[in-house]
This record gives structure tokens, C-alpha cells and sequence, in this order.
């Protein structure tokens, strides 16, 4: 069974769990009798008490974060390991510190596809905080999907559980040392992107708000400390598919804006400020850079429905926006990680991996690669998005696409692995386990 810290996060629960352990410790009943009162090994049985408080004295002169990582608890836990199957089930979960993350935090930047609440907090249209979004979840959370968001997966495999929302109240002071989502329905490259939804936020303000986080840190830990936190973490960056869906191909609106503008030109603007803003994450500290292509957005419900002349298969014209955009964007990710020095930038193809588990679908366990599980009008459920009138259908595990636009938590969980341990015609040059060593 592999263990997850989920029960400790953060320097403080870290520095509270050693201390645990070492009260614990002090406090065994040398005589072997009466137990001592507070003491978390006193179920033991006296010898394999003293034997496993042996093994997990802890040395707490460093309990700051600048020197208790997870090599410390790593180092601790190899004894810490021996001793847990002498450990009752009661106090499994203190000792899943010692299986710690190698990266101190993820900061997160995006779309709806990464949203685990932000938009709650907006006046906007776009929304996920009502059910049946989140029936796998516990219940809705502002996450526009059933279950977890590709991110959600990635930090648990990493150690570091779910990372909270920028705009919720609790994303404040030590919080934010374990990292920060600031992605957001309907946000996009473009800041004219997803207008008709009201409020929503672009990658600009996104950064914004990580440039304020930045400055808070900096205010309690020192300059020195934020930015060896920036080099060590993860920054994952997943925008683009909104400047197409909503903005270049909406229905109607967009029939101007098509007639004057190129695909190419409107393709390079988007890389032009993308390449503004990926410099600008740069320069506030960001190191471990991980910037996801655009999947094939003509394969989602809400695609198929307007575009009834592809039948069965995919709409072809938004696939070749997307294309077309990923071809230079993997260009602009090669150019970074030379003009800026001390960078990783890490290109990940989710449009190879979405393609493949669309074309491949029964071998991953999946029944219907084209329809949304969340459903309420059209051929394949994608004319209107999940609301609360939808039905559901009864087996999410065997959809690819939850709703007209977002994927199942069985595809995330796949898409998750593969940008974890893939190899390179996943994600390049290398996978994002491999970057947390670089």
C-alpha cells in the first residue's frame, strides 16, 4: 500500500508531528507499567514500545522548512518503515510524513480544466459549485468535473494533496507554502477571452494574483527563502483552449473576428503574449515550468454538436487550430529553456495523450469516447453544459468526457500518470517525476 501525507502538510504540521513523536518518546514509562498519560505508544506492548520509540527519536533542532525537508523525514522513516507493522491502525496516518513529497509546492495556473474553486468567488457564468459536479468528490467544489482535476491527481501522487484556490479565504499565511491554485473557468491566453462569461480570470491576472503571493511570502519568510521555495516547486501552466473555444470559434460572435483575422495570425498572437507572460512567470521565480499543449478540442460534446458533418468523428477544423498552436508553442518552450537561464521549461503533449485514449478508448477501460456523461440536450449531451437538470449517466468510470467540455476523472487519472512517468511522446524532455529530481 503506498501512503500519502494527506493527514500532515506543510512545515508546521511537519514540526508538530516530530514534536509528537518526540514527547511520545520522553514520556515512556521506564518501569515498563503504568502508562503515561498523552502517550502515543502506550497500546504497544512494553518491549516493542520501547523498540519502536527507539527507532522514531527524531531530531527537531532544525524544525524550520528551510532544513526539514523530506530528506530529514526520508531519512527518519527508513526506521520510521520497520516499526510501522508493529504500529496499531490507529497511528498509521502520523507516519504518512515519512512518505513526503521531493517538491515543497505547485502552483497552479489554467483553465476550467484545473479550477478547483476560484471562480466561487466571482460574479461569472462559468461555475461548477452546484451538483451533480463533484458526485465522485463528496460533492461540488467549483472543480468541472465529477471527481478530481488532473492537478488534484498529480499532487496526491506527489505528496502534496490538493491545492487550495487562490481566492479562498483559509489560502492564506503558511498555507501557501504548500502552493497555490490560481486557475480559472474561462480564462485564457488573451484577455478579451470568455468575455461573455462575466468574470473570469486571464492568465495576466492570474499572474497577478501569484505576484501577490510572491510579495507575502517575501514579507514573512525573506527574499532568500521565496525564492529557493520558487526554484525547488512545480508551476504547471494549462491555457489555450478558451482562446479557441471561447473566443475564435464561438458560435456567431466570433464570425467577424474569423472573417479578418488568420488561424495563423491569431495563433501567433497568442504565442506572442504567451511568451510575454511565461518570461514574466520567470522573473518572479519560477524555475520547474510545466506548460501543457491544448487538446483536441474538435473531440469534445460540444464540438461534435456544431459540427454534425464530421458524424461520428472528430470536428476537423478546431483540431488544426489546435495543432497549429502546439507546433509553436513546443517551438516557444524549446526557446525558453535556452534564452532563460536556470529554466525547465517541460512541454507536455495532452493532445497526443487525449487522442490516443480517444482512439484506443475500450483498451483503457472506457465504453463511450464521445458523449458527456453529464447530459441534458443533444445527439451527444453537448448543446447545454451540466447543470443541475442534467442526468448522469450511471458508470462515469466508463465515459472519457464528463461534460460538453471536460474530461472524466477516469481519463484525468490517466492523462496524470502519463505526464507523471510518460515518456517523451507524452511529455518532453522529460516527465514531470523527473523534473522534481532536476
Amino acid at each position: 500500500m503506498q501512503f500519502q501525507p494527506r493527514f500532515l502538510k506543510g512545515p508546521d504540521r511537519v514540526c508538530q508531528f516530530y514534536n509528537m513523536v518526540r514527547f511520545s518518546a520522553r514520556n515512556v514509562n521506564k518501569d515498563r507499567t503504568s502508562p503515561v498519560k498523552g502517550n502515543l505508544f502506550n497500546f504497544l506492548p512494553s518491549m516493542k514500545r520501547r523498540s519502536a520509540i527507539s527507532r522514531l527519536r527524531i531530531d527537531l533542532k532544525n524544525c524550520n522548512y528551510s532544513r526539514i525537508q523530506v530528506a530529514r523525514a526520508r531519512n527518519n522513516c527508513i526506521t520510521a518503515k520497520r516499526a510501522r507493522s508493529e504500529m496499531p491502525m490507529l497511528v498509521l496516518p502520523l507516519f504518512r510524513i515519512c512518505f513526503a513529497s521531493d517538491i515543497p509546492a505547485v502552483f497552479v495556473f489554467g483553465d476550467s480544466l484545473l479550477d478547483v474553486g476560484n471562480n466561487n468567488y466571482i460574479v461569472s457564468l462559468s461555475k461548477a459549485n452546484f451538483f451533480p459536479n463533484g458526485i465522485d468528490f463528496g460533492g461540488p467544489t467549483g472543480r468541472f468535473t465529477n471527481g478530481r482535476t488532473i492537478v488534484d491527481i498529480l499532487g496526491q501522487q506527489l505528496g502534496l494533496g490538493s491545492i487550495p484556490p487562490y481566492l479562498a479565504p483559509t489560502t492564506r499565511g503558511s498555507a501557501v507554502l504548500h502552493g497555490v491554485n490560481y486557475a480559472s473557468g474561462g480564462g485564457g491566453i488573451l484577455n478579451h477571452t470568455g468575455n461573455f462569461f462575466g468574470g473570469r480570470i486571464n492568465l495576466d491576472a492570474q499572474i497577478d494574483n501569484f505576484a501577490n503571493t510572491r510579495q507575502d511570502i517575501v514579507s514573512s519568510h525573506g527574499i532568500s527563502f521565496t525564492l529557493n521555495l520558487f526554484s525547488k516547486s512545480i508551476f504547471s501552466v494549462v491555457m489555450g483552449s478558451n482562446d479557441f473555444i471561447n473566443n475564435y470559434l464561438t458560435p456567431v460572435l466570433s464570425i467577424p473576428e474569423r472573417k479578418s483575422v488568420s488561424p495563423e495570425l491569431f495563433v501567433a498572437t497568442m504565442i506572442s503574449r504567451f511568451r510575454q507572460q511565461l518570461t514574466r512567470l520567470y522573473g518572479l521565480g519560477a524555475r520547474k515550468i510545466v506548460v501543457a499543449n491544448v487538446g483536441p478540442i474538435g473531440c469534445i460534446p460540444f464540438q461534435r454538436e456544431l459540427n454534425t458533418d464530421a458524424g461520428d468523428n472528430c470536428a476537423a477544423f478546431p483540431n488544426q487550430l489546435a495543432q497549429l498552436f502546439n507546433t509553436q508553442l513546443k517551438k516557444l518552450s524549446s526557446e525558453l529553456n535556452t534564452n532563460l537561464a536556470g529554466s525547465s521549461f517541460v512541454y507536455a503533449d495532452v493532445y497526443h495523450i487525449l487522442e490516443d485514449i480517444l482512439q484506443n478508448y475500450s483498451s483503457y477501460g472506457f465504453e463511450n469516447p464521445n458523449s458527456a456523461c453529464c447530459y441534458l440536450a443533444g445527439r451527444v449531451g453537448g448543446l447545454i453544459p451540466c447543470i443541475p437538470k442534467s442526468e448522469v449517466c450511471a458508470d462515469r468510470s466508463k465515459y472519457v468526457f464528463w461534460d460538453a467540455y471536460h474530461p472524466s476523472d477516469a481519463a484525468n487519472v490517466i492523462i496524470a500518470k502519463r505526464l507523471l512517468d510518460g515518456d517523451t511522446n507524452d511529455i518532453s524532455p522529460v516527465n514531470v517525476r523527473q523534473l522534481v529530481h532536476t
